[in-house]
């Protein structure tokens, strides 16, 4: 008997020690700020008055002092998994989309969000949400999922792309109704017409293309797997590859006041393309890892990724906003 019982002690604390040095995330005490650097960040968006910022956990943080200082948003219901995009309608109106064909929407410039869609069967993600004017809204990502809001993202309805579910990855477009869509295997689809109507371009890539910049009405620039960007000057009759001197993915941007654009990607890269798409300069911010987003702020450079949100301005990237 007593040594079952000396066995059942022995257990015991050694299941113990073994949960004590598992290693599990510390709560945040409600009064203390969240640490932006232990946030795997997805997305910026920049409203002037306000930068907001998404990623792992279904975290929303947004910042009233240009990203010096962080605050939790209000997520109903919390679901705990990524948001990958986020758009604004107007200073008010936000959403945010991720994993799991989640859709949230704020109505008050990004403190509280709540739910609007959800799809707990497939559990497959969206990668993209895109502002079309007015109350329309596009929301795009894995296996060809393409969705529409006619009313500022309360309702959406599927619409049909032959693509063979592809993913599509980034979308962009102007007033004029010129819109290109980019995804796997180097798919991009043109519309002339506001959306009414896509047309798939020959391919000219065969890697996955991860989004797409309207710089003006003729000129674009596409970019994605293996560092590769491609710039056309006649809204896609045409692409030419930019040499970058980089093997490794691209994964976001951000427009340049000035004209012009900032790309971002793995191995902490920082392109910096002119209105034109032409390579201006590219630099690496050391031990940043990898890089997901960017917004510029004023006349600063916020980046986001894998280490939270950080102040890129540094370098010859402080003349980026000049």
């Amino acid at each position: 008997m007593r040594s079952v019982i000396g066995y059942l002690v022995c257990l015991f604390v050694g299941l113990t020690i073994v949960f004590t040095f598992l290693p599990r995330p510390e709560p945040i005490p409600a009064t203390q700020p969240p640490r932006v650097d232990r946030v795997q960040i997805n997305a910026l968006l920049d409203l002037d008055r306000r930068v907001l910022a998404v990623g792992e956990r279904g975290s929303i943080l947004f910042s009233d002092d240009q990203g010096v200082s962080w605050q939790a948003a209000q997520v109903t219901p919390q679901r705990q998994v990524a948001l990958t995009a986020l758009v604004a309608l107007d200073g008010q109106r936000l959403l945010a989309v991720g994993h799991d064909g989640w859709i949230l929407r704020s109505d008050d410039g990004g403190e509280q969000w709540r739910e609007v869609r959800h799809d707990s069967q497939l559990g497959e993600p969206l990668l993209g949400v895109w502002a079309a004017g007015g109350d329309r809204v596009l929301a795009f990502g894995s296996f060809g999922k393409f969705y529409q809001s006619e009313d500022a993202g309360l309702n959406w309805h599927r619409l049909a792309l032959d693509i063979d579910n592809a993913h599509l990855n980034g979308l962009d477009g102007g007033a004029d109704g010129r819109r290109m869509l980019v995804g796997e295997q180097g798919l991009v689809l043109r519309s002339h017409d506001a959306g009414a109507h896509w047309e798939p371009l020959p391919a000219f890539y065969t890697g996955s293309l991860f989004g797409i910049v309207r710089l003006s009405a003729n000129d674009w620039v596409a970019y994605g797997m293996r560092g590769h960007v491609f710039v056309s000057h006649d809204f896609g009759e045409r692409w030419q590859q930019v040499e970058t001197g980089n093997p490794l993915p691209l994964y976001g941007h951000a427009r340049l006041p000035g004209g012009g654009v900032v790309i971002v990607g793995a191995g902490s890269l920082v392109l910096h393309l002119d209105g034109r798409g032409a390579l201006v300069s590219s630099a690496r911010m050391a031990g940043r890892g990898t890089l997901t987003s960017a917004a510029m702020v004023g006349s600063r450079l916020l980046l986001g990724g894998e280490q939270g949100v950080f102040d890129g301005t540094a370098g010859n990237l402080v003349t980026l906003g000049k």
